[in-house]
């Protein structure tokens, strides 16, 4: 069994999440995976791993899942908050439901999950929890001012617990990736919205996956006395 500190990573079974279980398992960490979709987490076949198939925003499901991750591997000392929906939409034609999916994944069930470790955490004076925001927490356009919304609620929400549980010697860090090859981009159910935005990723190269996950880990490695707090990661022909 690996003597390094137990991660848990949510919206593992794809893109960042996928990447970064990758990433922290070459590390020798041992890693609770979260995702509805098992198969792809199973795939990987990665030692010390347990992978679960729950719905993030299922409280009690991933509290279970994080007590029998603790019973086996230790307490958690990282979490990486990377579910996350994006629906783009005009505001007024969009589906309100849409709305409520998104807020949720990206803000609610990212809440509750850090509350879940947090405890622990500031018991030992030590871990470690990065939010997944995105550029579009920092700037609106007009088909995603739900989804924007949604990510400024995550931003703000990672500086105030980050202030809160400073003088406990626990990092929590801002992730904001730009344009990232993933299945986001595939959420959105308007057509007309959905190819706009892939015309628009074709016409410079994206970010691949593993350079988040990469960001993640370097970040993670820092002594625990120094937390980067913020992230802007784009590729470098993204101008917005």
């Amino acid at each position: 069994m690996s003597n390094k500190k137990l991660v848990v990573i949510t919206g593992a079974s794809a893109g960042i999440g996928l990447a970064t279980a990758q990433e922290f398992s070459r590390l020798g960490h041992p890693l609770l995976l979260l995702s509805r979709r098992s198969e792809p987490m199973k795939a990987l076949n990665l030692p010390n791993t347990i992978s679960e198939s729950v719905d993030i925003t299922d409280y009690e499901a991933v509290k279970k899942a994080i007590k029998n991750a603790e019973a086996k591997y230790g307490e958690v000392d990282c979490l990486i908050n990377n579910a996350g929906r994006m629906l783009l939409g005009e505001f007024d034609k969009q589906d309100r439901h849409e709305w409520s999916d998104m807020f949720s994944l990206n803000v609610i069930a990212l809440m509750e999950i850090m509350q879940l470790v947090l405890p622990g955490m500031r018991k030992r004076r030590s871990g470690t929890i990065f939010n997944v925001g995105s550029v579009a927490g920092k700037r609106v356009y007009p088909n995603n001012i739900v989804y924007s919304s949604s990510k400024f609620a995550v931003h703000a929400v990672t500086e105030g617990v980050r202030e809160l549980v400073a003088e406990d010697n626990i990092r929590v860090i801002l992730i904001a990736p730009g344009a990232v090859k993933t299945e986001l981009t595939d959420h959105t159910t308007n057509p007309n919205i959905r190819k706009g935005l892939t015309d628009w990723l074709d016409t410079f190269k994206n970010l691949d996956s593993e350079d988040i996950a990469r960001s993640i880990a370097f970040y993670y490695s820092e002594p625990q006395y120094v937390n980067p707090r913020e992230l802007v990661i784009a590729p470098t022909q993204q101008k917005m």
